[in-house]
């Protein structure tokens, strides 16, 4: 590789990815802060969907949810759409030993039951028992009973096996890497934190950084009056905890009692703290057996979550709130000089001593980046060769992307913004109105899909009739709607997509997927003053 990449030489690589963790958060966070401090930070990083499952097969893949053919959690991309290989199988390929600890792959037939071992990994992938228990009924009510609730702060003492899953994923990860410190092949280790994912099995000590009085709502805590009906999600997976049902919430925009709102922000807040404590021990660790100089670390989430935004919870749509994910990529020697031997890079610093700990910033990246962007980006940082492009159909090509490499961006710090960089995402509805499986429709349910692009200046989604059988979308067969220019409306919270006049200020869209194309000829009609047939 090049000189200037790293005085260590093969790179390690640490890649960590917490569940559901959106970007935008105000939140106590020193550890995962001190890692951007030293890091690139990439502001405006999309996930391809706003789901586990399919988000994570096309991060891990580099391919599209179009191309791994998974919208919902019930196949495997090996057997269903291609044999494609994996970031973790590349290294391990190319002589990494490469582990996995917690959730990185979504677990059950999406990753064949396996975690796609041996594949992907050199040795058998590790998942802390204590999950087992997680949607339990193990939260002590105010009744003092148990019940399996959506906020469900605990004392650890009293849980079963007297831990809780991202604990013992943080001491076998620390494990691993006494293991291979002295190893003869480099590593490539994925831990994967469960937190801020519901529900809220947290230790309970971390309520106390957010006191409710303290908590504010949403700045946008109603439904858009021009949101289309099948744009919204409504939250079926939280309404099915006890204390959610108690409140007898009506479907499908609810909304959710004020106070009740202030609790389900407070825990998510403190849900992240509590990820953060486990990601500061983990680094410290790295520290501890002098790998911090010679190991690259990629922090994520699979999608982001909405905490009330548009009157909306969890992930399940095409907003930023949903698809927009913290992406931080530290590469010694390069995003920060490698420190002197005896002091270190990650030291650990406890949330409830330090607070408001603050740090310098990091290098920022403010153009738009795609998580498929990951796979190219880590392998070329790494010294490996990138995949290459994939061709316009890949289902028979097993190593391309469909993504771009980031390296340049952390390797060469440039000003400005590239205002034609898009991020392309897509969600699928069993049916114009919010309906019982509108969040999480199986294949053969899904009648409408949701693409939509995101620029540095607007959001523009279209939602098309989708045959679930053949994988093809009509995008003459338009349901709906939205568009979102982000200067005046950040937290999109007006769609303008009905309102010609608005129509000469949408910039072009790029071309990079099929429908791609066939959306930037959808806003000609725009500039061009009508519209396609079908349009509401």
């Amino acid at each position: 590789p090049p000189a200037q990449l790293c005085t260590y030489y093969p790179l390690n690589v640490l890649l960590i990815v917490s569940d559901d963790l959106r970007s935008s958060l105000e939140v106590s966070s020193p550890n995962l802060d001190q890692l951007a401090s030293k890091s690139a930070v990439f502001l405006n990083a999309f996930a391809q969907q706003a789901v586990c499952g399919p988000s994570r097969i096309s991060f891990l893949t580099s391919r599209r949810p179009d191309t791994t053919r998974l919208y919902d959690f019930n196949s495997y991309w090996r057997v269903h759409a291609g044999n494609y290989t994996t970031l973790p199988q590349y290294f391990k390929s190319n002589g990494y030993t490469t582990m996995s600890v917690g959730k990185v792959f979504h677990p059950g037939i999406a990753s064949n039951f396996s975690d796609d071992y041996p594949y992907s990994w050199s040795v058998p992938t590790y998942h802390p028992p204590s999950f087992a228990y997680e949607k339990r009924k193990v939260c002590k009510g105010q009744d003092g009973k148990l019940h399996a609730n959506l906020l469900c702060a605990v004392n650890v003492s009293e849980m079963p096996l007297g831990t809780l899953p991202d604990m013992e994923s943080t001491a076998e990860a620390q494990r691993l890497l006494r293991t291979v410190k002295d190893g003869q092949s480099p590593f490539f280790l994925a831990v994967g934190y469960h937190k801020p994912h519901v529900p809220f099995r947290i230790p309970q000590e971390f309520l106390k950084l957010y006191p409710l009085e303290n908590m504010s709502l949403a700045p946008d805590p109603d439904v858009p009056k021009g949101l289309p009906s099948v744009a919204y999600n409504p939250w079926t997976d939280i309404r099915k905890r006890e204390d959610m049902q108690a409140l007898n919430i009506s479907f499908p925009y609810g909304p959710i009692p004020k106070d009740f709102q202030l609790r389900i922000r407070q825990h998510y807040f403190a849900a992240v703290s509590y990820m953060d404590s486990e990601l500061g021990k983990l680094l410290s660790t790295l520290d501890d057996l002098d790998l911090a100089k010679n190991t690259m670390v990629v922090f994520t989430s699979d999608h982001g979550w909405s905490l009330g935004e548009h009157g909306e919870w969890a992930k399940y749509s095409n907003f930023d709130v949903a698809t927009q994910v913290p992406l931080i990529i530290y590469v010694p020697g390069v995003t920060s000089a490698v420190e002197k031997p005896g002091k270190k890079t990650f030291p650990f610093w406890d949330v409830f001593q330090h607070p408001h700990m603050r740090f310098s910033e990091g290098r920022a990246v403010r153009n738009v980046v795609e998580l498929v962007d990951l796979f190219p980006t880590v392998s070329e940082l790494a010294g490996l060769k990138p995949p290459p492009p994939c061709p316009h159909s890949s289902f028979a090509v097993q190593l391309c992307t469909e993504g771009s490499s980031r390296a340049l961006s952390i390797q060469v710090l440039k000003e400005g913004i590239d205002v034609e960089a898009i991020a392309y995402s897509q969600y699928p509805r069993p049916s114009d109105a919010p309906q019982a499986d509108s969040d999480l429709p199986s294949l053969a349910d899904i009648r409408i899909m949701g693409y939509s692009v995101r620029s540095h200046s607007y959001r523009f989604t279209v939602w098309v009739t989708f045959d679930p059988v053949n994988f093809t979308a009509n995008l003459t067969d338009i349901h709906a709607g939205e568009l979102y220019l982000l200067k005046d409306d950040p937290g999109q919270d007006h769609n303008i997509y009905n309102s010609i006049m608005h129509g000469t200020a949408l910039v072009k869209l790029g071309s990079r997927l099929p429908w791609g194309t066939a959306l930037r000829q959808h806003l000609l009609y725009f500039t061009a003053g009508s519209k396609p047939n079908g349009t509401p």
